[in-house]
């Protein structure tokens, strides 16, 4: 999802339960936004991110990035947000 205006869907397969936490960070590493936080059956799975901040805020133009984490898997990876 890169650059993506005003949703992005960040999709992942996970081949067993697991817990997952995919959370939006901004380029100074502070957390942005927890999209998901919890124990997750397998599958495939589409979370949409509509560029606001935990707070409900919509963020500014930028750089941010997510990062999924499951047991044993950790991948970040970079978007641009557009207005």
């Amino acid at each position: 999802p890169n650059p993506f205006n005003p949703v992005t869907n960040i999709e992942f397969q996970l081949p067993e339960l697991t817990d997952v936490r995919l959370t939006i960070y901004n380029v100074m590493g502070h957390e942005v936004n927890t999209l998901i936080n919890e124990s997750t059956e397998p599958g495939t799975y589409r979370i949409t991110w509509n560029g606001l901040n935990k707070d409900g805020a919509q963020v500014s133009t930028g750089v941010y990035f997510y990062r999924l984490e499951t047991d044993g898997f950790v991948d970040t990876k970079k978007m641009v947000f557009i207005k």
